[in-house]
Order: structure tokens, then sequence, then C-alpha cells
């Protein structure tokens, strides 16, 4: 009995060190083992509904109609991406947890990286090179930074991408683009309804 013991233990282990992805099937017996968790999780928590509707709607608030075409400005260069011209260059799609949506969404569009490229940012970063990071905005004034580096496959394996359509439709809200990225335990910096990149230099 004290050798399964030890094995029960190990296992949990194994469990409770496992990351998951949440797009990708589950195994029935974690799916189990999450659900019965979740169901004496209710037993002993209760959340007053009107909390709940104000977060979800908070939550869920859909951003202003977007100010006109994406913006990307690298020292003296500069372009202006519309939605036409946007879907006219290669696609790359992507599915990522929202957790705003509660589900998994495959987002088509462009890597960011690609629409930099064109403005002269180094596609091999090196040195000095590294000091570069970017702002995106959105409509609504919501900012998010990345380095340069986090966007670029050369060094880092998430991907950031310039998305115009979610599960084959136009995006939410009556927007053109929106930034996703890959790698992000939650999306803090998605940013929906994006209408400007900056690419700056760390002093």
């Amino acid at each position: 009995m004290e050798g399964m013991g030890g094995m029960g233990q190990m296992g949990m282990g194994m469990h409770h060190g496992m990351e998951m992805d949440p797009c990708k099937p589950m195994e029935m017996g974690h799916m189990a083992g999450m659900e019965m968790k979740d169901m004496d999780m209710g037993k002993d928590k209760t959340m007053d509904m009107g909390k709940m509707g104000g977060m979800e709607m908070g939550t869920m608030k859909e951003p202003p109609p977007p100010a006109g075409p994406l913006k990307i400005a690298f020292g003296a260069k500069s372009a202006e991406w519309t939605p036409a011209a946007l879907a006219a260059l290669p696609h790359i799609s992507l599915t990522l947890y929202n957790m705003h949506a509660k589900g998994c969404q495959t987002y088509s569009g462009v890597p960011l990286i690609d629409l930099l490229t064109r403005l002269g940012v180094p596609a091999k970063q090196h040195g000095k090179d590294l000091q570069l990071y970017l702002v995106a905005e959105g409509s609504d004034g919501y900012k998010a930074v990345y380095s340069l580096a986090e966007v670029n496959p050369d060094l880092h394996e998430g991907a950031v991408l310039v998305a115009d359509t979610a599960d084959g439709k136009a995006l939410p809200g009556g927007a053109q683009f929106q930034l996703v990225a890959k790698g992000e335990k939650r999306p803090a910096r998605w940013v929906r309804a994006l209408v400007a990149i900056r690419v700056l230099a760390a002093e």
C-alpha cells in the first residue's frame, strides 16, 4: 500500500507540474479530474451575479470604431495599411485561447515582423538592435509594449500577428486589425482596434 501511495503522489505531482495548451484536445482522465475539481469549488464558493455581470460587461466592452488605417513608424520612415492592402500579403493562422471570449479562436493575419522589416527594421538583430522596442496602440488609447526581440522569430519562439479576421469572420466591434500574440499567459498585451505601431530605441 505504501508503494501505491508513493505512486499516487508522483502522479499528482506530474499532473500539477504539467502545462496544458487549452486549445489542444485534452485526455479524458485529465478532463474528468478538472471537472470534479470545478464541481468541488462550486460547492464551497458562490459569486454575486451582479458582480459577475459587471465583470463581464467591463471585460467584453467593445472598443470604439477604428480611426483609420494602421500606421507604422520607424525613425523617419512610415507606412499606412488599409484592410485591402494587408489582405494582399501572405497570411498565417494562429489558434489561441482568448480568456475574454472564454474559448479558442483562430486568427488570420500577417506576422508583425514582416511589416516592420519593410521599413528597415532589422530581421537579424545584433548589438544596438536589441535596444529596439515598439508601442502598439488601439483606437481607444490602450497601449502595449513589446521588445523587438519578442516579435522576431529569429530570437523568440512566440509569434505576434496583425490579425484581420477571427474564425474566418470580421473582427468584433468593427475593428479592422487586432494585435495578438502567442505564448502569453493572458491576452493583456493584445491590442484590439489596432491603429498605430511606433518602433523606438531605449536609451
